[in-house]
């Protein structure tokens, strides 16, 4: 049985260092495997000022592989 997860599905990790938190995919990277999901996964980057750019600590998302979530519930009207 094969699950397809959409953009909006509402997904749980179940596997890494943000096990059990539940989010909405914002991404889906098919041929890597991965999924975006907004509020998990987050990483820092320290980033240095260049120009006109503020430099300090910003927070980035990082993609996380589709066999570590299970789906949740879906977008309104799919089956």
């Amino acid at each position: 049985m094969v699950v397809k997860i959409k953009k909006g599905d509402k997904v749980k990790v179940l596997l890494g260092k943000d096990r059990g938190q539940e989010g909405t995919i914002e991404k889906v990277y098919g041929k890597k495997g991965k999924v975006l999901i907004l509020g998990v996964n987050v990483y820092k980057r320290h980033v240095k000022k260049q120009g006109q750019t503020e430099g300090g600590i910003i927070e980035i998302p990082k993609p996380i592989d589709i066999s570590n979530v299970a789906l949740i519930k879906t977008k309104k009207g799919d089956k």
